[in-house]
């Protein structure tokens, strides 16, 4: 995978759904790649740039189950037990942060513009990315590709001033308390070996879309997390393990 940037197509919703689904159904690699091209061959003309976009479909859906096999197999389960548009979403965000450093920075650098102001721009998120990794070539290229993804999974909302977008509101609930557990051990495995308080993990910038309503026990009986007081209530939660 190009972890310098990676994720530089638009990727719609509809693929997404499409590669969980091929995958989970046990399709290979090159009959996923054969299922897909015609899917995507209604919006993408050129073969080239169909290529490449099937390629990040199958680095977040298959090629990620080298990196972090017990997140992807777990994500493929939930995905088949999914009873709501909302949980796959979930699951979908959650393996594109894990596989692309690129999307989880953009993502995290938005979820910290929301928590100053109602909107913001997709200028102001270009600058911040550019001061953390140098303008690269193709990075404000690349900055659009997600913030149209974004849109296009219902995550943001574009505001009439031109380039100006807001979150969804209310944010994106989640059927089960798998789910919810399973994006937090998403984001803990890009933090990798990292602990956190646990209100500050449900309220890490990149998960700006999503309200958790799981608790610390909740968390506390699952066998990924370990989790430890420090002080009269602090309570550090991290991975037990790679995932």
């Amino acid at each position: 995978m190009d972890n310098a940037i990676g994720f530089r197509r638009n990727i719609y919703l509809d693929w997404m759904e499409a590669t969980a689904a091929f995958v989970a159904a046990g399709n290979n690699e090159a009959t996923v790649r054969a299922r897909l091209d015609p899917i995507l061959a209604h919006k993408v003309q050129s073969e080239g740039n169909r290529r490449y976009a099937i390629t990040i479909l199958l680095n977040v859906w298959m090629a990620s189950s080298a990196q972090h096999p017990a997140l992807h197999a777990t994500a493929l389960r939930l995905f088949d037990a999914a009873t709501t548009p909302t949980d796959r979403l979930w699951l979908h965000y959650g393996m594109t942060l894990a596989t692309y450093p690129f999307f989880q920075q953009t993502v995290r650098v938005i979820g910290q513009q929301v928590q100053l102001r109602d909107s913001f721009s997709s200028a102001a998120i270009k600058r911040a990315m550019i001061a953390d990794r140098g303008h690269l070539g193709a990075l404000e290229k690349a900055v659009e590709r997600v913030l149209f993804s974004l849109r296009d999974w219902g995550i943001l909302n574009a505001r009439e001033r031109k380039a100006t977008y807001v979150p969804i509101d209310p944010r994106l609930t989640a059927s089960t308390i798998d789910v919810q557990s399973w994006l937090l051990a998403a984001v803990l495995a890009v933090h990798s070996g990292e602990e956190a308080p646990f209100l500050d993990l449900i309220r890490l910038p990149e998960l700006f879309p999503f309200a958790f309503t799981l608790s610390l026990d909740h968390l506390r009986r699952h066998p990924w997390f370990a989790v430890q007081r420090q002080g009269a209530a602090l309570d550090m939660v991290r991975l037990v393990e790679a995932v």
